[in-house]
């Protein structure tokens, strides 16, 4: 066995802060729920697995602020705050642990799995992750044969992408008793049914998928690479829900219908009783259980608290426009939006949910913009368009976006109003400037942009689809000194409900630690973007949320031709799912052109620092290479297969004929591995 407690010592106690607690928890709670759904046993099925990963996650935070076990921070151990997050992961697993502890042979009790929680419980609905293929599959069944540390240790590496001595801590903290044995049992698992998390020779390193996402990867067995637990079929957030046995359900009821009428009738005399207590509904409660939705339901955040919360994202948006008051339209706004019969046309982007669901809607504004009545409504998940023809017998419209986790950027824009030539966008209350500028024309300064009293912005100019890249519009906003002093940034429409937000990172610099992404309005950041906006255009309809331009290495180039730029354009989603392309850019200032593309991959983000691309190039002699480059660890690169080469450093430079089909490595510290895509 390997599972024990493990009782830490008294200079390990640290309070928890239950509020950060609790804003850790939401800000990773689909991390979470995944991690703890991976490990679970799969006896029960895949409903009940996904109940009680939510029903372990949502009872993780503590009612009050106990003495915790908590890693400190790198500093002085006296000082060192909590990690909220580490501390949720680990009572997370513990709970999980105990249920694969108490389910012997996984019994039932009265219809359930014992001991799985009471809360959320979905009534007349079975729901499940959507469907895998055969890796996915074979995935899970060597999962389900594993004992739970197992488990807990294949999730700890890909998952959560820790060091083979950062999971073996956290399975300690955990519970279990011998932590390298489970670790070492997770390598013989995955040896067995695909690539490996890390070099077996290294004592430790980070873990890696196949289709290296991962800091690094090497090749595995003949099986499912370990990256398929990033698929769809292992998260727990996004479901697919299908009704539960309908003869039996029927019959359950008409056996109630006696009980409950009676019921009835005593509620309503006590009702009768009791008279009007004139408190409102809650604005909380979920709003589109009630048949007739009522505009009361809808919450309005007062003006001016966007000044002074430190939630700055649609919640701190004032109701804004000259209709707020109209309860037929908002009426109608929320039955579109609640009632999945309703025959208007509708749309959703990537992620988002077709109905409402969950805490009664913010009203953010309402109006009549451009020959149509539009209702903007964001219910702490999910935004929503609704619109009207104010004449005729035009057909309303609604569209829902997936915001969850907006901030000043991403939250700072939302496109009422669209043509095939311009859109018109409402500004959040915390911008004070805003301008319009051509990406391709970094030179240009930007002209400002006329807006009204509430917000609302003249007809822009769009992006053109279909590959006509003549000039890129994006906004350049400026938020104002009451939240945050001389913070400018550019968002740019990609066809959806919110602007995509465009970012920037320079080349790395010796002997300075790498910054997160920095926003793209100054010099360098927009002579970069200028090469590469077009590329862009390949994004739209993804439900995109913001597109970082990182230049992860300059290269030499043979002959004396000058200078390369190697780019990685990262297109983060509301989902979560990243796409990246590199880039390669020549001397000069043509455009980009494509190194190679990866999709749901954590490359190029704060997950994923190590990357490596490769490129045919034709020198000005006529000469052909090979040309690699990769970031600031790669210590070597190899080329191999119908080339070879190797290269110390890492820039790789080889004559060789076009178009060959060459397979780049790259060494990174501690034998681990880096593949261009």
């Amino acid at each position: 066995m390997f599972v024990r407690w493990h009782t830490p010592s008294d200079s390990d106690l640290r309070v928890l802060d239950v509020r950060r607690a609790e804003a850790a928890l939401m800000e990773h709670y689909a991390r979470l729920v995944r991690l703890v759904y991976v490990t679970l046993p799969r006896s029960p099925g895949r409903h009940r697995r996904v109940l009680a990963a939510h029903g372990l996650v949502q009872r993780a935070l503590p009612h009050r602020a106990p003495a915790i076990p908590v890693r400190r921070r790198s500093g002085d151990a006296r000082d060192a705050a909590p990690d909220e997050y580490g501390v949720l992961r680990t009572s997370v697993l513990r709970a999980a642990m105990a249920q694969d502890a108490r389910r012997g042979p996984l019994t039932r009790s009265r219809g359930r799995w014992a001991g799985r929680p009471a809360l959320p419980a979905v009534w007349g609905l079975r729901v499940f992750p959507q469907s895998g293929g055969a890796e996915e599959l074979l995935l899970d069944r060597a999962l389900a044969q594993a004992g739970w540390p197992v488990r807990a240790a294949v999730a700890l590496l890909v998952l959560e992408k820790l060091s083979v001595d950062e999971a073996a801590t956290v399975l300690r903290d955990t519970g279990v008793a011998e932590p390298g044995e489970a670790l070492r049992a997770a390598r013989r698992l995955v040896d067995e049914s695909g690539p490996q998390l890390s070099n077996p020779g290294s004592g430790t390193g980070t873990a890696e998928t196949a289709d290296g996402s991962g800091p690094a990867s090497a090749a595995g067995g003949s099986g499912p690479p370990v990256s398929a637990l990033l698929a769809p079929e292992f998260d727990p957030c996004l479901l697919h829900a299908r009704p539960t046995d309908l003869l039996r359900r029927r019959h359950r009821v008409r056996t109630a219908v006696t009980g409950a009428l009676l019921a009835a009738c005593v509620g309503a005399v006590s009702l009768s009783l009791a008279g009007d207590s004139g408190v409102p509904a809650e604005s909380g409660r979920d709003w589109t259980d009630s048949k007739a939705v009522g505009t009361a339901l809808l919450r309005q955040t007062p003006a001016g608290v966007w000044a002074d919360t430190a939630r700055v994202d649609f919640t701190a948006w004032p109701a804004r426009g000259a209709r707020t008051g109209d309860r037929a339209l908002l009426e109608r706004a929320l039955r579109a939006w609640s009632d999945p019969s309703w025959r208007g046309r509708r749309s959703q982007e990537a992620g988002a949910a077709p109905t409402g669901s969950g805490p009664a809607p913010h009203l953010l504004f309402a109006d009549d913009v451009d020959g149509r009545a539009v209702v903007v409504l964001h219910d702490d998940l999910t935004t929503v368009r609704y619109s009207e023809p104010l004449d005729g017998d035009g057909t309303p419209e609604l569209v829902s976006a997936l915001t969850d986790g907006a901030n000043v950027t991403t939250a700072a824009a939302v496109v009422v109003s669209r043509t095939p030539e311009s859109v018109r966008m409402l500004l959040a209350p915390w911008i004070a400037e805003a301008g319009m500028r051509d990406l391709l024309a970094p030179d240009t300064p930007a002209r400002e942009v006329s807006r009204s009293r509430t917000g609302l912005t003249e007809p822009l100019p769009v992006p053109s689809a279909g590959g006509d890249c003549r000039t890129w519009p994006v906004v350049q906003l400026r938020s104002s000194t009451r939240i945050v002093e001389k913070h400018a940034f550019l968002l740019t429409d990609l066809g959806g409900l919110s602007p995509v937000h465009l970012t920037y990172m320079p080349p790395p610099e010796p002997g300075v630690r790498p910054r997160p992404p920095r926003e793209a309005t100054g010099p360098d950041a927009l002579r970069g973007w200028a090469r590469t906006a077009c590329r862009l255009d390949g994004m739209r309809g993804q439900g995109v949320r913001s597109v970082n331009h990182w230049i992860f290495a300059q290269q030499d180039l043979p002959e004396r031709a000058g200078r390369a730029t190697w780019v990685c354009a990262r297109a983060d989603t509301w989902r979560g799912p990243g796409r990246v392309e590199y880039l390669f850019l020549g001397p000069g200032t043509g455009p980009a052109r494509s190194a190679g593309v990866r999709a749901n991959t954590a490359e190029c983000s704060r997950f994923g620092q190590h990357v490596l691309a490769d490129v045919d190039w034709r020198a000005p002699s006529g000469s052909s290479y090979l040309l690699a480059a990769g970031s600031r660890s790669v210590g070597s690169i190899k080329a191999s297969g119908p080339l070879r080469a190797e290269a110390d450093g890492r820039f790789l430079a080889v004559r060789a004929p076009r178009n060959t089909d060459a397979k780049v490595v790259g060494q990174l510290p501690e034998r681990a591995e880096v593949r261009a895509p």
